[in-house]
């Protein structure tokens, strides 16, 4: 599984301060950290950046790019338009535009700058009427907006799928909608990718718990054709099984994931949390903050 690191964001405390002051020490430091971490992209979260968009955009791409080199290309992210083009003007390499919508007002305007720059896309299928409702209204809008993508001469290998991970403690059957979503990508546009924000999911449990939600998760996707993840570039635990380091644990999520049966008695207490947290996200077993405890 290939990581978008997903840290240097305007809601961190220290990196929306530093975009507020345009001081570079911070974002310099936070890319490097994340370069160092093993990250594949970085994502740059301006939001939506109404002040002054355009040129803070400018900044921080200039400074992460200077700080890291262009070896490493940035996500570009921020429902700022202008902001969008001006990152992607001076990035070195191949941005990926996170996000455009499945709403023709968002995608007519900027599909085209995922043209002019060269950049790849996220797809994200947010559509008129907001989160789909199950996979196949995931298909429907995919179909869309991959089509406009295609017609403007964007092609599929260029193009990430997001199918929008949802918290578990809110939409837990969306959760499953997705992963059998994901295994009809290849069907509707061969040779595209797939993303996701794979934090959602523990968007809201303690954060105690949020990482083994995001582990599990992640090898449930990635089983499913999932390509890369925007997440936690400070998750070792997670990092470790997105490299492959950790198939006890995956061996485990998949039988879970095939229905066996399995002896939990017999199973260190790290494996005991991953087979309860795989069978939370596959509604087996009802969600409450203390899952593991049960």
């Amino acid at each position: 599984m290939l990581l978008i690191g997903e840290n240097l964001n305007v809601i961190d405390r220290v990196i929306g301060k530093a975009y507020k002051e345009m001081d570079p020490g911070p974002i310099a430091e936070e890319a490097k950290r994340q370069k160092e971490k093993g990250m594949d992209w970085i994502d740059i979260n301006l939001g939506p950046a109404r002040k002054g968009g355009p040129e803070l955009m400018e900044f921080v791409v200039k400074t992460v790019q200077e700080a890291i080199g262009d070896t490493l290309p940035l996500c570009l992210d921020t429902s700022n338009i202008e902001a969008m083009e001006a990152g992607l003007a001076v990035h070195q390499g191949k941005a990926i535009i996170n996000s455009i919508m499945c709403r023709p007002e968002r995608y007519e305007k900027m599909i085209p700058l995922a043209v002019k720059y060269k950049a790849n896309m996220i797809a994200l299928l947010w559509g008129p009427e907001g989160l789909p409702r199950d996979e196949n209204e995931r298909a429907a809008l995919s179909v869309e907006l991959i089509y406009a993508a295609n017609e403007a001469g964007v092609p599929n290998e260029d193009i990430f799928v997001d199918g929008i991970v949802t918290p578990v403690n809110i939409q837990q059957p969306q959760l499953m909608s997705l992963l059998a979503f994901q295994e009809m990508i290849q069907e509707i546009a061969p040779g595209a990718k797939s993303t996701c924000g794979l934090s959602n999911i523990s968007n809201g449990p303690p954060d105690e718990l949020r990482p083994i939600l995001n582990q599990t998760y992640m090898i449930m996707l990635e089983r499913k054709g999932m390509y890369s993840c925007i997440a936690d570039a400070y998750d070792d635990g997670l990092i470790a099984l997105a490299k492959g380091e950790r198939p006890d644990i995956v061996e485990i999520v998949h039988k879970i994931m095939d229905g066996e049966e399995v002896d939990t008695g017999a199973l260190s207490k790290e494996m005991q949390d991953y087979v309860k947290t795989a069978k939370v996200i596959m509604g087996q077993t009802l969600f409450s903050d203390s899952w593991l405890e049960v």
